[in-house]
């Protein structure tokens, strides 16, 4: 079957699958300063898995950020720092990826951020909406809600989901190479319709990358699509929303997604936005316990990083308060 796993030999790291074609959790790295042929080994895997996770790397912010470093540049959070928002760490490179409040409380589910963030519960890749998108994205558990609560985070594989499409949907994007246009609006309103009822996505800017892309590192198709994407460019209306929901429901099918649990402080995931999407899965927890969570985000430096859009740095940032 069409991107199942083979076997690679690692010398340096061990790794354990964690789905038939994609994800696995990776045993034996030096954090936080890998040697040159470790570090060359974990991006082997993350080429052949699209995600992997790394548990109790013992890291703190500083050599969280410092490790992503090496990866490539880092986004940082100050174009997002609208409606009077202020950072939350020492570094700008960490996003807040947690349910806590500006002075560190636990957000009520109400709220307009927490309204906000239902967005991240839809599969999506990050940074699609800007105009130079993400390559790698590190996410790092600082405190965690009790087991059992929920809070886990979702994968899906979107380079064997475009190889298992049907035949003439694939010869049809292949043949028309469409292109997506993505805006961040467009997710938030989608997973909050009702908060968001007077939010017109089409007044924001929209940023342009091709639905089918191929993943440089593995050389295998991949299909970039997300919940940010709004539509396709050229097509009707009516159509193009068919087309991406028949996409995404084929992509998020379960035989294409993993659950991957976090279970300790110091934790660690990356994915590729250039092959898999993400979300992260709610639970009982929400309201109730802590979940801190941080996260780098590498621009991305293919040949397809800025998709069909201008080389010039502007991302984009959402016009609320919280």
């Amino acid at each position: 079957m069409p991107g199942i796993i083979q076997e690679t030999p690692f010398k340096t790291i061990t790794v354990k699958e964690l789905h038939p074609t994609f994800g696995a959790e990776i045993i034996g790295v030096n954090f936080p300063n890998p040697d040159e042929e470790q570090y060359r080994e974990v991006l082997a895997a993350l080429a052949k898995y699209g995600f992997c996770a790394f548990r109790n790397t013992g890291m703190d912010d500083a050599d969280h950020v410092a490790f992503s470093r090496r990866f490539g540049d880092l986004d940082d959070i100050r174009p997002y720092m609208t409606g009077g928002r202020k950072p939350r760490y020492e570094f700008y490179e960490l996003f807040d990826a947690s349910n806590l409040d500006q002075d560190g409380g636990i957000l009520d589910p109400n709220s307009q951020r927490s309204q906000y963030n239902k967005g991240n519960g839809l599969f999506h890749v990050d940074s699609s909406f800007n105009p130079r998108r993400a390559s790698f994205s590190m996410l790092r558990a600082v405190e965690l809600p009790p087991p059992g609560t929920g809070g886990n985070t979702d994968f899906a594989d979107s380079r064997t989901a475009f190889d298992e499409l049907p035949e003439a949907l694939k010869e049809e994007l292949l043949r028309e190479n469409y292109v997506g246009a993505h805006c961040l609006a467009h997710s938030r309103k989608t997973a909050a319709p009702e908060y968001f009822k007077d939010l017109d996505p089409t007044e924001s800017k929209m940023h342009l990358h091709r639905l089918v892309q191929k993943h440089e590192p593995s050389g295998r198709n991949n299909l970039y699509i997300a919940a940010h994407c709004h539509h396709i460019e050229g097509m009707d209306p009516e159509k193009s929303k068919e087309l991406l929901s028949t996409l995404m429901n084929h992509v998020t099918q379960k035989k294409y997604t993993v659950t991957v649990p976090w279970f300790n402080p110091s934790d660690l995931v990356i994915w590729d936005n250039t092959c898999v999407m993400h979300r992260a899965a709610g639970g009982e927890f929400e309201g109730k316990y802590r979940r801190d969570l941080r996260r780098t985000t590498v621009h991305d430096s293919s040949p397809t990083a800025w998709g069909l859009n201008e080389a010039v740095d502007s991302r984009q940032g959402f016009k609320r308060s919280w």
